[in-house]
């Protein structure tokens, strides 16, 4: 067996290709004037079949599983390998962008026509597999397809209603989907020997570096609080300023304090005050109070726990001084998921070999990986996404970066094949 070098004429026969289906794919929408995938609807259905169609046609053997993952399988030059998976997500957000997911599922698929092809199969087995729900609009359930592989798939979740009062049960029995069979969606540790997920980057690093790929290195924990500032309404005309207890300027003052401790800290945390609420919202009432949520993320646990406790002892401060009433509850946690150190080192090298670096990134997005982290090692790929932009019609991702990064995708899974 020789290595599978992809040539430029290839790789840029391949990135054709990944566009035309990204565009192809696009067209199937829940909506005509934008592109929205939901998990167990009709384009969940018409997409699987058309990914299904290509990995068939790139010399795979292809079944959906019973929570509607679709899989294809590449074997080995040897019979009844373990494999090493490649995947990433097939559902989008509403009004979403083309390459979000879609483009690491296109791209394997290309590894695996271009072996194909040249008639070689490689010393592990390779699957691809398309998860069904990563990103849990429909349902408010995140990593729903990839929770089912690692046996994490709660029977409660069944019950669990969309907008319009439809359960998950129904709407997989809708598609034809046996609820009564989840568990066998779950897939033994043995048999897969490493996960790799190739992912736009969904921010701005690799844009603002010229550099056409990255490595991440993790996958931000996130903590989500609710805080409450309570304070003393009054009359806006009549109060004077200094006799005030506005849990509004309290609010913002707290918030500055985070920015500015987080623009001086030599970690990568980031926080975000996503959702603000003022009460009670008259134009000519002091408020009383203030309901907002905090959103902080990053790599490193004991950092993250440190930051959150300086950023809630100054809320508490805040308010003393204030004289305002300070509450908060955590509502949402989870760990960082760190990569694979060998993956990371071999994904490292062959970028640099190709682009002459290779950025090291952590995650702030949520991805599939961080389910299957729990059984498999992992590594990601980030591929750069213009401006930074996702979740938006405006994502997009360039021809010339996708040549690039399949090049390097196949040499990194030939490498993997040979020492994982």
């Amino acid at each position: 067996m020789y290595y599978p070098k992809i040539k430029n004429n290839e790789s840029k026969k391949y990135a054709t290709r990944i566009l035309n289906r990204i565009e192809k794919l696009s067209k199937i929408s829940e909506n005509k004037n934008d592109i929205t995938r939901l998990y167990l609807s009709i384009e969940h259905v018409k997409t699987n079949k058309i990914v299904e169609k290509w990995m068939k046609s790139a010399g795979m053997k292809t079944w959906q599983d019973q929570v509607g993952n679709i899989y294809g399988r590449y074997e080995a030059s040897t019979k009844k390998q373990p494999a090493i998976l490649l995947g990433s997500h097939l559902d989008t957000v509403p009004n979403a962008g083309k390459y979000d997911g879609i483009l690491g599922v296109l791209t394997s698929i290309e590894i695996i026509n271009h072996l194909n092809k040249k008639k070689i199969h490689l010393k592990k087995a390779i699957e691809i597999v398309g998860f069904a729900d990563e990103e849990g609009t429909r349902f408010g359930i995140t990593l729903l397809g990839s929770k089912a592989l690692t046996n994490k798939w709660k029977k409660k979740w069944l019950n669990y209603k969309d907008k319009n009062k439809i359960t998950i049960a129904y709407a997989m029995e809708n598609i034809g989907l046996n609820t009564n069979k989840i568990y066998l969606a779950k897939r033994k540790i043995k048999d897969i020997k490493a996960y790799i997920e190739l992912h736009i980057e969904q921010g701005p690093y690799l844009y603002k570096n010229n550099s056409s790929m990255g490595v991440v290195s993790a996958i931000n924990g996130a903590k989500r609080i609710n805080c409450t500032f309570t304070g003393e309404s009054g009359h806006a005309g009549t109060v004077p300023i200094c006799m005030r207890k506005d849990p509004l300027i309290a609010t913002s003052e707290w918030i500055l304090f985070i920015e500015n401790q987080l623009l001086k800290s030599k970690t990568k945390i980031v926080a975000t005050i996503g959702k603000i609420n003022c009460y009670p919202g008259a134009t000519n009432v002091i408020p009383k109070k203030i309901k907002l949520t905090l959103d902080i993320r990053g790599p490193k646990n004991n950092e993250l726990n440190k930051t959150i406790s300086t950023i809630l002892k100054k809320a508490q401060e805040i308010s003393k001084k204030r004289s305002i009433i300070f509450n908060s509850k955590k509502y949402y946690s989870t760990k960082p998921i760190q990569c694979d150190k060998k993956i990371k080192n071999i994904i490292k090298k062959i970028i640099t070999n190709i682009q002459g670096n290779c950025p090291s990134l952590t995650s702030g997005a949520g991805h599939d990986a961080i389910s299957m982290a729990k059984k498999w090692p992992i590594g990601m790929i980030f591929i750069k996404c213009i401006k930074g932009i996702s979740h938006s019609p405006k994502e997009k991702v360039l021809k010339k970066d996708i040549i690039k990064t399949i090049k390097a995708y196949m040499e990194i899974i030939y490498n993997l094949t040979e020492i994982i």
